[in-house]
Order: C-alpha cells, then sequence, then structure tokens
C-alpha cells in the first residue's frame, strides 16, 4: 500500500469496482450487495481510510475554507481582526485561509486569484493601500460568492462592509484637543482613495466646525501612510512661523512617527504639542508619555464580518448589502493633556 492517504479511488482499485460502489457501500447504501459491502467497509478499516473533507466539500462545491486578505500580517490591528474572523468561523465548521496584499494593488489581485484557485468559497478583505481601480471584484460580485470587506471598504451598494465610526470619533477628537485649550489643530491624513482616511479626514473638518473654526490648509498634510511620508510631514507643519500645538495623525504609523521626529527636535509632549495615536491599546501604553488613543474594535469587527459572510453562504438567501458600525472609544492619556 502507498505512503499516501487512503483515498476512495484507492479502495476501488483494489476491489476492482467504481469510485461511486465505495462511496456508497460506506454509507451502506440498499443499492450495494451486503458482500461489497463487506468488502469496502473491510479493506476500508485495514487501511485506516478516512474521508476527506476537502474533496468532499470540492464535490457539493462547498469546502468551507473563507479567504481573508489583509494588508499585512504584522500590524496587531489586523491579527486580532483575523482572531474575531476565525472564532466566528470555527464555531460555524468553516476553516481560514489568510494572505497579505503587503499594501500592493497588483499583489491584491494575486491574493484574489490564488484564493479563487484554493477553491475557497468566499472572501473577506481589508483593501490594500494602493487599490484605487475596484474591478477585480466583479468576478467574485458576478458569480454571487460571499464577499464581505472590513475597514478600508468600496462598492458598499453591492458588498456588505464592517467598519467604526471614523468620522465621529475624529470629530470627537479634534473637540477634545480644543477642549484641552488646542487652537492650532494639524492633521496628518491619508490619502483620500482610502475610506478610512476620507472619513478621519472629514471627521476633523467637522470638529473643527464645531469649535468654531475654518480649515488652514498649512495645517493639514496628506501622505501615503509610510513612517518617511508622515516625518517629513511632520518637520513641515512643526518648520511654520506658527506651528501647531496639536496633531491628529490618521493611524498608528502617522502617529508614532510623529511623535519620533518631535522628540527630536528637542520638543515635549504634550508641554509643546499635544498627539494622539489611533492605535490599539498595547503600544499606546508602552511608549512614554502614554499616548492618547482611539481604540478600535478589531475582534468585534472581525467576528462582525465573519457573520456577514455566513449570512451570504446561506443557499437560496439573497442578502441585501449592509454596512455594520462599530463604535470606537477615545482613551485620554498623558499626551493630550497639558500641564495646567
Amino acid at each position: 500500500m502507498t505512503k499516501h492517504p487512503v483515498s476512495l479511488k484507492d479502495i476501488a482499485s483494489a476491489l476492482q469496482v467504481s469510485i461511486s460502489t465505495v462511496s456508497r457501500a460506506l454509507k451502506n447504501h440498499p443499492d450495494i450487495s451486503p458482500e461489497v459491502t463487506a468488502k469496502v467497509q473491510s479493506l476500508a478499516r485495514e487501511w485506516n481510510y478516512s474521508p476527506n473533507p476537502l474533496a468532499m466539500g470540492l464535490l457539493r462545491q462547498q469546502t468551507k475554507t473563507i479567504g481573508v486578505i489583509v494588508p499585512d500580517l504584522v500590524t496587531y490591528f489586523y491579527s486580532s481582526i483575523i482572531s474575531g474572523i476565525e472564532q466566528v468561523a470555527k464555531e460555524n465548521g468553516y476553516y481560514i485561509i489568510i494572505s497579505s496584499s503587503n499594501e500592493s494593488y497588483e499583489k491584491e489581485k494575486e491574493c484574489i486569484e490564488n484564493l479563487l484557485m484554493s477553491r475557497v468559497e468566499g472572501l473577506i478583505i481589508c483593501l490594500a493601500r494602493d487599490t484605487v481601480d475596484y474591478n477585480h471584484f466583479d468576478k467574485i460580485i458576478n458569480n454571487e460568492m460571499p464577499l464581505v470587506f472590513f475597514d478600508r471598504i468600496c462598492r458598499t451598494s453591492e458588498v456588505s462592509s464592517v467598519v467604526t465610526d471614523n468620522r465621529e470619533i475624529a470629530r470627537e477628537l479634534t473637540i477634545h484637543f480644543y477642549d484641552g485649550g488646542a487652537r492650532r489643530i494639524a492633521h496628518i491624513a491619508g490619502p483620500q482613495t482610502l475610506s478610512i482616511a476620507k472619513d478621519r479626514y472629514e471627521g476633523y473638518l467637522s470638529g473643527l466646525a464645531d469649535c468654531g473654526f475654518s480649515a488652514d490648509e498649512s495645517l493639514i498634510k496628506f501622505t501615503n501612510l509610510t513612517e518617511s511620508e508622515a516625518t517629513e510631514a511632520t518637520r513641515q507643519l512643526l518648520s511654520l512661523p506658527k506651528p501647531p500645538d496639536a496633531i491628529f495623525s490618521v493611524n498608528d504609523t502617522v502617529s508614532f512617527a510623529a511623535m519620533k521626529e518631535i522628540k527630536r527636535q528637542g520638543l515635549r509632549i504634550p508641554d509643546d504639542i499635544s498627539l494622539v495615536a489611533i492605535t490599539d491599546e498595547f503600544h499606546a501604553t508602552l511608549v512614554d508619555p502614554q499616548l492618547t488613543n482611539v481604540m478600535h474594535p478589531t475582534y468585534e469587527i472581525g467576528q462582525e464580518a465573519a457573520r456577514l459572510f455566513l449570512r451570504q453562504g446561506k443557499q437560496g438567501e439573497k442578502m441585501v448589502p449592509m454596512q455594520v458600525v462599530l463604535k470606537s472609544q477615545l482613551v485620554v492619556r498623558a499626551s493630550s493633556v497639558k500641564p495646567t
């Protein structure tokens, strides 16, 4: 006997019967004679045959696998979301296959093709930073495969998604700066092709308006979310004739780059300039001063994305696309509280 896992084909060849006969005999099908059934089941026991769930799934076009694509596999934000997806998937008898786009549009397309060739039943995706064209999702949408976006989203009239209240939390954050005495509140923003960056920018503008300010273009810097661009944006802000007294950064990469540059220039946080990070709780408390941060319900994002996926996967159920909006939390710490 070969060393590879025993298949129905192996048993069928040994007994010189068809694969379908072996399959039915293992299920005690009445159309198969007792003698053949006994031979099949005896050999299956002798060779330690066990059904291959993936192969069985392919026969039914159900593999019980979900493809998950994230921009990177290092960031705690995404790893926590993946954990939430996996928990709900496991509870429902599903497995997940994880792939990273590395913030690349081309890699994102490649990930999709590879996962589809792996016969996943559908996909849960957070868009890459470079993705500005969404036509590569046509195949999935047109074939009515389950598809869910989270955090960075698109085509919301066609695809369900899970997001956080980015506009509202950015507005709240801007007002927090004002209430703490800041009057020149800068924003290091992300590319406006990304839904989260656009929403946070609009929330910042809304917060300024609520505080009675209009936007000062010199205090707004757009970046591609890399550390180098965030550092340069911070440098430009600090070199202004009237530099900001607070900086709202669009994400954690930008926030930590800004903090590093502020300290490099010999400025104190929050005495000279306040800072807020949109990052996870763990990293916000490791730096000095500890960062006021916006906490996202990352695990819950993953859970909700998986639930939306499973609802779509129910046979015969045509689901109207919906957007689940989860609430973030502003946690105030030393980095934004100026000494009195």
